[in-house]
């Protein structure tokens, strides 16, 4: 009797383990997550099954420190791509080592998959092909930025009056708002450094000469408004054209990509007017450029 009722209930205990069980999954990190202090970072997997992605599965992830009692930081993770990839957001309360706890489920079967991972300071914003994009770049964009506009704002209060400098300033105002973008001035810095890369790739040099060149003219330009000239004693003037000397290297490399595309539309195009072929070749240039960024590795946290 007894060995009947052990047999049953080692019999129930296997049945229940059966049920419990699902899907033999994998996953694997794909994007490398990084802390940022007070913010939430993208984190990305890929789930296979043998080597078949696995699409459509409802997904979650418990992220406890190995060394550390900080609680649970859980996130749902959407199968946004359709392709075994999912994503989502997570706000760690550190950096250091995390076992992330994943629930699997599909179809009522669910599956459990523990990995360990090394989570480090973020040491800017974005990565574009490794290079980290910092949270001073985008303070020295944002600068940049400022420049023009109060630039502009100098101008249209010399040239305007009334009611027209009144309508002119406020539109300046309204525009100058964006630039507190954080994301369209990483895009800025995005655009220069990849056609700068792209120029590299086709073999053209940054020549010192070029550079103090053009240097000088931007120089010559902030010089003639007392509005740049103070925001630029205010960031420093020795930082701030040691700074602008090497994103000047990078305009120099993108300006001779223009220049090539400008000599292909006319070799392509003799009797074109000169207005059209800078407008062509703007246009080559941008189908260029979204080319080049698709090429890359970019990373926004």
């Amino acid at each position: 009797m007894k060995k009947r009722l052990m047999f049953a209930l080692l019999l129930v205990i296997a049945m229940l383990a059966g049920c419990g069980s699902g899907p033999d999954y994998t996953v694997k990190v794909t994007k490398e997550l990084f802390y940022q202090k007070d913010a939430a970072v993208p984190f990305e997997i890929k789930v296979t099954e043998g080597k078949k992605a696995v699409k459509g599965l409802e997904v979650s992830a418990a992220f406890s420190m190995a060394n550390m009692d900080h609680g649970t930081t859980e996130v749902k993770l959407a199968d946004e791509k359709k392709d075994g990839t999912y994503s989502g957001e997570v706000a760690l309360p550190m950096s250091g080592k995390y076992e992330v706890a994943f629930t699997l489920e599909k179809d009522g079967k669910k599956s459990e998959e523990v990995i360990d991972i090394n989570v480090v300071k973020a040491k800017g914003v974005a990565k574009l092909n490794g290079e980290w994009i910092t949270n001073e770049d985008v303070s020295f964009y944002k600068l940049i930025n400022q420049l023009q506009f109060a630039i502009s704002r100098e101008t249209a209060q010399k040239k305007y009056s009334g009611a027209q400098l009144e309508e002119e300033l406020a539109y300046l105002e309204s525009q100058e708002k964006l630039i507190d973008d954080k994301n369209q001035l990483v895009t800025q810095i995005i655009r220069l450094r990849s056609m700068a890369m792209l120029a590299e790739e086709k073999g053209h040099k940054a020549d010192a000469g070029e550079v103090d060149a053009a240097l000088g003219k931007v120089r010559d330009q902030y010089n003639g408004y007392a509005s740049a000239g103070k925001l630029i004693r205010d960031y420093g003037e020795e930082k701030f054209w040691s700074t602008e000397k090497q994103q000047y290297e990078m305009i120099v490399l993108a300006q001779k990509v223009q220049q090539d595309l400008v000599a292909q539309v006319k070799k392509e195009n003799p009797t074109m007017a000169e207005q059209e072929v800078y407008f062509q070749a703007q246009k080559k240039y941008e189908e260029l450029l979204v080319s080049q960024v698709n090429s890359l590795k970019i990373e926004i946290l």
